[in-house]
């Protein structure tokens, strides 16, 4: 029973060592914002086959992540925990954003964001603040508002509030139990603490499909139930504007998208697709290629 009280990947003070070496062909940069300097990993495009000096440069694509991950800047706790909101985070991805697209000649890239990233990126669109050619959705936190992911939590860890009574409400406390050693190394690669304010900002709430709602079959907390719901709330909005004339494009029906896995759909200007076989960090897990598959073929036909 101890280990689910354990206190030893809880942290109240910034990291101090150094980066972890990074993967052969990604290259880190530093891009300057408001607060400090923001990590930004750049993986040029391999191409395979070459193409001709002609040809036009691919899209490019910025990712955007959730919570616990990144080199960026570390406020001191109080002020992460509990003087960070969403306008901060959003300026900082802004800030990313910017600098990427002055670099890419001024290009429009494909938003993809993940996790709770993927909801710093819906309020960036929804603000009118970002254009993107694409904006795809990893296992996101709705839109429209994060209830149901508590409850997900709660569903999932019956000593959730326990827990967090105890470690003093630290933002880490669901992550504090590690299962195995691979997922004890990945959690000591996570941020030492993240912001309260923000989750609890987020409870309240003519070309082929422009949006992208990706999500993993074994994803215990954005589960299947709740971004099919996502998807449909973007199809709903979707017709309404088209039928509106607030938007032009192609109003499809939904139909059976063929690919990997079952349950893809396309329809109503969103692309709706599942990886297999995989948990909540797509990115990071065994079947991480069908979701990059799935993503290039989603802006392949933007």
């Amino acid at each position: 029973m101890f280990t689910h009280f354990t206190f030893k990947h809880l942290h109240w003070r910034r990291p101090t060592g150094p980066l972890p070496a990074l993967s052969p062909g990604i290259e880190r940069l530093f891009v300057t914002a408001p607060d400090g300097s923001l990590e930004l990993l750049y993986a040029p495009p391999l191409p395979n086959p070459p193409t001709p000096p002609t040809s036009p440069a691919p899209t490019p694509l910025f990712f955007v992540h959730g919570g616990m991950h990144g080199g960026s800047h570390h406020p001191r706790f109080l002020r992460m925990v509990y003087a960070t909101g969403m306008r901060e985070l959003a300026d900082d991805v802004l800030a990313a954003l910017r600098w990427v697209q002055e670099r890419e000649g001024g290009r429009e890239a494909v938003l993809v964001g993940h996790s709770s990233g993927g909801a710093v990126v819906q309020w960036l669109m929804s603000e009118g603040e970002v254009r993107a050619k694409g904006l795809v959705l990893v296992a996101v936190t709705p839109g429209y508002g994060a209830e149901r992911i508590a409850q997900s939590w709660r569903d999932l860890d019956p000593w959730f509030v326990s827990r967090m009574i105890c470690h003093l409400w630290h933002p880490n406390s669901p992550l504090a139990e590690q299962i195995d050693e691979y997922a004890e190394s990945f959690q000591d690669r996570a941020c030492p603490y993240e912001s309260f304010v923000w989750a609890v900002d987020l409870m309240k709430p003519d070309r082929g499909e422009s949006v992208m709602v990706l999500c993993a079959e074994l994803d215990r907390i954005m589960r299947l139930p709740i971004m099919e719901d996502l998807a449909e709330t973007y199809r709903t909005t979707y017709s309404t504007m088209v039928r509106r004339e607030q938007l032009q494009g192609a109003d499809a029906e939904v139909s059976p998208l063929p690919g990997e896995g079952d349950g893809d759909s396309v329809g109503h200007g969103v692309r709706y697709c599942v990886v297999p076989r995989s948990g909540h960090q797509l990115q990071n897990d065994a079947s991480w290629e069908i979701g990059a598959r799935k993503l290039l073929a989603f802006c392949e036909q933007l």
